[in-house]
């Protein structure tokens, strides 16, 4: 044991009980966000985040380049981010695509991942087919499709 009285300043005091308080708040936070194992609503553990393609928004149109993309191959799905919103895409032929809204219809979460040919929202485990039907709540809204076209490796999202 140490017999040397060191002194904290108060400012130094308050800073360092607000940084404790600060940490065990998100920990909380963080902790209340994750549903658990057992949780009949956490989001399946197989599932994997989607990767991620910008869409550029032109009029009533989202073009995506499905280059370096998941989208090369059949089965491949990505989240498209744009100013005109978020959406899930899918190819579903070499020459087909499928787009959906990104946003889950339970509580409006983004939804991110995927489990085989299933979306899963993160929040609360809502399940949906490739083309927005869901599969397991407690969504109970299915998701709206968008009809696309696709050409010189552009998919064109139509809204």
């Amino acid at each position: 044991m140490s017999t040397s009285n060191t002194s904290v300043s108060r400012r130094r005091f308050c800073a360092g009980a607000c940084q404790a308080v600060s940490g065990a708040t998100i920990a909380t936070v963080f902790a209340g966000c994750g549903g658990g194992a057992d949780s009949p609503t956490s989001p399946s553990s197989r599932a994997v985040d989607l990767g991620v393609a910008a869409g550029r928004y032109t009029g009533s149109v989202v073009n995506v380049d499905i280059a370096g993309t998941a989208l090369g191959a059949v089965g491949g799905a990505v989240l498209v981010e744009s100013v005109a919103g978020v959406f899930l895409l899918s190819r579903t032929s070499e020459s087909a695509f499928t787009a959906i809204d990104g946003v889950c219809s339970h509580q409006s979460c983004t939804v991110t991942g995927a489990d085989g040919a299933a979306y899963v929202c993160p929040c609360h485990g809502s399940r949906y087919d490739r083309n927005g039907r869901v599969l397991n709540g407690p969504a109970t809204a299915a998701l709206r499709q968008f009809q696309t076209t696709f050409a010189s490796g552009v998919v064109t999202i139509v809204l």
